[in-house]
């Protein structure tokens, strides 16, 4: 969840899923063939670098089971999109960009967090449709001087086919269900919902039946992956500790806000157990993915930024070492996702973005 906005907010809040986000004000339109400067000479672990889209906002690219598609949520007025509609890319074919991608979401409300289902002929994914066709409210990004996202309660999970039909509807609890993905096994979902009254991760059978609780600590819990064998699960949270901290915390999700300044990277086993935090960094660290091997985790942060808004990707051994940065960006990498076979990583940047501070997504080749 990203990127025009949220570069300007961040840098504004000195921050920072999947997460809910607001629109570009800024758009390019260029068509132009990629160039050197998507593919900085540090990234030793990418290789074939290949920019996807080529203005306005997309982020939260996710691969197809066969490693050929992704699905993608963007924000252009190119696309006729005044919020977050999820397309699709087949990378394997030629990149048209003189046309928007498939359309696979309804095109109503607003949308995040798309998932491919196994068989890759459905899609899952969050839609606030069913309660206003017309696109959400944005809030105030800072209050009280925080800056803080959105957490719309109309958001709800479903399950639609390639061409936006929905097929059928997993949550129906009060409040805010979203930022669901599937296991690679096929046979369970994580996501995060409000329904205890907190943000907590659950997970659910494929069918939205047998729902369980995986954590329970005050604070915002979201963005939740499966490892590579389907048997542990990554994912980031706000931990408030102080008497005020709870209190700033508890006010604001009473208004579905949280403010994601504070955020740390925890693991447990998928029934929940052996449930221990990740990351000690300090600042935003979020949008974790398992390595390929499932012994590491590559994720967001802008911990070593000297201005707060300095995003980019690294990778963390499950034991807590071997820090390693991945991207060099100057402004903003995150939403890291390797393809099932393990080949190629998908991410999104304001790289290459020509002083418009678009949002591209953005393949490589993954090299050891």
């Amino acid at each position: 969840m990203n990127q025009f906005s949220f570069i300007v907010c961040i840098s504004i809040a000195g921050i920072i899923s999947c997460k809910p986000k607001t629109e570009a004000s800024t758009e390019n339109t260029t068509t132009a063939a990629p160039q050197d400067t998507i593919h900085y000479d540090q990234e030793k672990h990418l290789a074939n670098v290949r920019q996807l889209t080529f203005g306005g906002d997309n982020a939260e690219a996710y691969w197809s089971f066969d490693s050929k598609k992704l699905t993608f949520q963007a924000t252009r007025k190119a696309w006729n999109t005044s919020c977050d509609q999820i397309f699709m890319i087949d990378i394997t074919q030629p990149l048209d960009t003189s046309k928007a991608p498939q359309l696979i979401s309804t095109g109503k409300g607003r949308t995040t967090c798309s998932y491919f289902m196994p068989g890759d002929t459905t899609i899952l994914y969050a839609s606030t449709h069913e309660a206003d066709a017309a696109c959400p409210p944005s809030p105030e990004r800072v209050v009280g001087g925080k800056y803080v996202w959105p957490i719309y309660p109309s958001f709800d999970i479903y399950i639609a086919d390639l061409k936006g039909n929905i097929k059928s509807k997993l949550t129906n609890s009060p409040g805010y269900d979203a930022e669901a993905t599937v296991s690679p096994k096929g046979d369970k979902i994580v996501f995060t919902s409000i329904r205890s009254g907190d943000l907590e991760i659950y997970t659910m059978d494929m069918d939205g039946s047998h729902v369980h609780q995986i954590s329970h600590d005050l604070g915002y819990d979201g963005g939740a992956f499966f490892s590579p064998d389907g048997s542990k699960i990554v994912f980031r949270a706000s931990r408030p500790t102080t008497p005020e901290d709870i209190k700033s915390y508890k006010e604001l999700l009473a208004q579905n806000l949280v403010q994601p300044t504070q955020m740390e990277l925890y693991v447990c086993n998928t029934d929940g157990s052996d449930l221990h935090q990740l990351t000690h960094l300090g600042k935003a660290n979020w949008a974790p993915y398992f390595l390929p091997s499932g012994d590491r985790i590559i994720f967001s942060s802008n911990h070593a930024g000297t201005k707060g808004f300095e995003f980019n990707l690294y990778i963390i051994g499950l034991d807590g070492n071997g820090l390693e940065q991945v991207t060099y960006d100057k402004v903003f990498a995150s939403f890291p996702m390797f393809s099932p076979d393990g080949k190629k990583i998908s991410f999104s940047s304001n790289r290459n973005d020509k002083g418009t501070h678009d949002t591209n997504l953005f393949v490589a080749d993954w090299v050891n």
